[in-house]
């Protein structure tokens, strides 16, 4: 029995990553050019594709960056007594 192959990396068109993530295809190239997803252009006429792992990635990554501001947003809104454990008494 041989081991099974490593699943080659599917590729879409721009196209369809816009309608995946409900943006322009503009700004998904964008993401292409910022490092963000994962593509070339392929064929001739060359023509951009995308790897599919790369936007699950993209989208974990925007997903922990949510989460860690959510925190911050938080943590900003705590006030040091809060923190502590300590009450604040007023100036009589």
């Amino acid at each position: 029995m041989t081991p099974p192959h490593p699943q080659t990396p599917r590729f879409l068109a721009p196209a369809q990553v816009a309608e995946l993530l409900s943006i322009d295809i503009d700004e998904v190239i964008a993401l292409v050019h910022a490092g963000h997803l994962r593509g070339a252009p392929l064929g001739a006429p060359a023509r951009w594709r995308i790897e599919e792992p790369s936007i699950e990635e993209y989208l974990a990554a925007q997903t922990e960056e949510a989460r860690r501001m959510a925190l911050w947003r938080q943590s900003q809104a705590a006030s040091f007594p809060e923190l502590w454990g300590r009450s604040v008494t007023p100036f009589a």
